[in-house]
């Protein structure tokens, strides 16, 4: 998720909650193609405790692909994603993202590219059910026939966002679409914690499960020992800070502190005086305002 699941979020989950498996923020092939891609390799930093990581990227050039996949090679990733479901209206006027399912194509030309830059990674592709209708039984077997390591697909169309519930029954059609294709099939939407990913994985027969937006203020959601509504506010607020220090360690000369606000309020939540402190942190402007309004709320 873009200026979600960067370096700074990443490590802090990898320390107090690990997945099976991490994924990077989209980057753009495009860009991690071209001359001036220091930035963008910066989004690409990892540590060894997020492993195994996969960079995710989003392009429609099959050159830029074969380039930027290259690049992700020689960084020693453990493996390599496109996305091919993203509906941001900036993304898919380069025709990337979402826009990549009414051009299956170009879709096996991107797969083909990332295969022969990054030969040694397992390639997976994050996609959805179709662009503005189910279109499964079309759009999924052009993506297996690249014989692709993992499809990790988002159980809504292009169209509908996330403004409906994802339908998981569509997760058990890829299934079954997929049977005895070697390709893993992953479903995406609507999970709440990993009780309910197990549940969905069991009902659909999938071979995982991805958990996205539960992560929002949540480092713990991936550690079965700890549950989000029992964890003492005051450890909770401890870890908002020291998410906050990552972050300006990490990439503070290279992204603007606002971006922090949006973990601000899913951290400060769901308790008396939230409304309070959500309204005090977003008009933080560096960590020393922040530690400052955390200490005034307990005082």
């Amino acid at each position: 998720m873009a200026n979600v699941t960067d370096a700074a979020f990443r490590r802090l989950i990898a320390q107090y909650g690990k997945p099976d498996i991490m994924y990077t923020e989209f980057v753009s092939a495009n860009g991690l193609a071209s001359a001036g891609r220091e930035a963008l390799i910066r989004d690409l930093e990892y540590s060894e405790s997020e492993r195994p990581i996969i960079a995710q990227l989003f392009t429609a050039d099959p050159e830029k692909m074969f380039e930027a996949a290259k690049i992700v090679a020689e960084l020693k990733f453990d493996g390599i994603d496109i996305n091919m479901g993203c509906p941001d209206k900036n993304v898919m006027k380069q025709g990337a993202g979402a826009c990549l399912m009414k051009h299956p194509d170009i879709a096996r030309e991107l797969m083909k590219a990332a295969k022969a830059g990054a030969p040694n990674l397992p390639l997976s592709i994050k996609t959805r059910i179709g662009d503005t209708k189910n279109d499964l039984h079309h759009w999924l077997p052009e993506l297996l026939s690249e014989k692709p390591a993992a499809i990790i697909i988002h159980c809504r169309t292009r169209k509908e966002m996330s403004k409906v519930p994802a339908r998981w029954q569509h997760i058990a059609e890829a299934v079954t679409i997929a049977q005895g294709s070697g390709t893993l099939i992953i479903g995406n939407g609507d999970v709440k914690d990993l009780e309910d990913a197990r549940v969905k994985a069991a009902e659909t027969g999938a071979d995982g499960v991805m958990l996205g937006r539960a992560i929002f203020g949540n480092p713990w959601l991936f550690n079965p020992k700890k549950n989000n509504a029992t964890i003492p506010l005051a450890e909770r607020l401890k870890v908002m800070i020291e998410h906050t220090k990552l972050f300006n360690q990490l990439l503070g000369d290279i992204k603007p502190f606002a971006i922090m606000r949006k973990h601000y309020k899913a951290y400060a939540n769901g308790f008396d005086g939230a409304k309070e402190l959500r309204v005090q942190l977003m008009q933080t402007e560096n960590i020393e305002e922040v530690e400052e309004v955390v200490k005034k709320f307990f005082n």
